[in-house]
């Protein structure tokens, strides 16, 4: 065993000053270079396996990490089930007005998982892929549940490193900001504008943590959104994450509630309101 593999037996561990030691995770990326693994593949041979056919998703999709958005369009018979989607992992659910019809995946849960669902869903048709995670308030700037329009997330996990060299923000799409923020205003459910805190580890959420993301003016915390925007600048594609505070990670009693339907209609209120603005913004 190498003295970088040892950790202090007392107080708190940390890097032996000195190894000259770089995390694997920050060697060998090659920003620009192509994966030989290609989501377009896998798809292929997915659908070979189901035997689906190779039907184009929505232009507008939504993740769903929660579920509750599917799971109300499951038992509403407000959606139905898209016989196309070839993902190993997850189902599609669709709904909405024909012309507006948005696909909803749900579970995809965490940094990782997000991503490797999005760059299937573009390599099947999307054009836009809208966010809606559940997460933790950090500064109380309303009372929960409410929305927030993640216009910047701290990068605190290692899937936007594989996209984009180390930083410490991941940005939603600058053209997409200012038409969203005014498409908002007038959307049926309030939503506010600030940054979040992309952890992988939400069980490490230390007083210290905590602590520096308030000297951030992070307002909330969750799981997806700095490796969706790091993939959306790295490949060009529009993403937007919006977190919906539902908790204060259970420090009090009677946290975690959403509204109705387990805050479904409002999800896709606000999920409508982004696909319209952007499909004016993008089909001038």
């Amino acid at each position: 065993m190498s003295s970088s593999d040892c950790s202090p037996t007392s107080g708190e561990p940390g890097p032996d000053p000195s190894v000259d030691f770089v995390p694997p995770i920050l060697l060998n990326k090659a920003y620009r270079a192509p994966s030989l693994f290609q989501p377009e593949n896998l798809l292929r041979e997915a659908r070979r396996q189901k035997h689906l056919s190779d039907l184009a998703v929505p232009r507008v999709c939504v993740l769903d990490p929660d579920g509750d958005i599917v799971r109300h369009l499951a038992t509403s018979g407000e959606g139905t089930r898209h016989l196309g989607w070839a993902c190993y992992h997850t189902d599609m659910w669709v709904t909405g007005p024909q012309g507006l019809e948005l696909g909803v995946v749900g579970l995809a849960v965490g940094a990782p998982f997000a991503v490797l669902v999005a760059e299937q869903l573009f390599a099947s048709g999307a054009e836009l892929i809208i966010s809606v995670s559940s997460a933790g308030q950090i500064e109380p700037v309303a009372d929960p549940p409410y929305f927030v329009l993640i216009n910047k997330a701290l990068r605190d996990e290692g899937t936007s490193l594989h996209y984009q060299p180390p930083a410490t923000w991941s940005w939603l799409p600058g053209h997409l900001e200012q038409a969203l923020a005014l498409a908002l205003q007038d959307s049926p459910e309030s939503v506010l504008i600030g940054a979040s805190w992309t952890t992988d580890a939400p069980y490490r959420e230390t007083e210290s943590a905590i602590s520096a993301a308030i000297k951030e003016d992070i307002v909330c915390v969750e799981m997806e959104a700095a490796a969706l925007y790091a993939y959306a600048a790295a490949q060009s594609r529009d993403i937007v994450c919006l977190a919906h505070i539902t908790n204060t990670m259970a420090l009090t009693e009677d946290d975690f509630e959403k509204g109705e339907a387990n805050g479904a209609h409002a999800a896709l209120a606000i999920a409508e309101a982004i696909a319209n603005a952007w499909t004016v913004m993008i089909d001038q």
